[in-house]
């Protein structure tokens, strides 16, 4: 049974639609494959986990859309949030 989703194939996180446990299986479907891994962190609900390996200073998409950048390696599997994304304004003047 799924317990993450994800939106858009290009994405590399998903997320938890329901609280995961380290070690548990992370489970979503993408492009009509349904793939796992393991949890390395426990993940609340509605929280992030990377679904591939990130490295420091690469983008993070979510639902399609840029949302940071890695603020450290992130290893697939690790519960994303504000301790290890920052934020990225991008220049919309020019």
């Amino acid at each position: 049974m799924r317990n993450a989703m994800i939106i858009d194939s290009k994405d590399n996180v998903v997320i938890a639609i329901e609280a995961i446990q380290k070690d548990d299986d992370i489970i979503y479907v993408c492009n009509g494959e349904t793939l796992r891994f393991p949890a390395l962190e426990d993940i609340t609900i509605y929280h992030k986990a990377a679904c591939q390996n990130i490295p420091e200073g690469k983008s993070v998409s979510k639902y399609g859309q840029h949302i940071g950048i890695a603020a450290c390696d992130i290893k697939k599997g690790e519960h994303i949030h504000v301790h290890n994304v920052t934020s990225h304004r991008e220049n919309l003047d020019g």
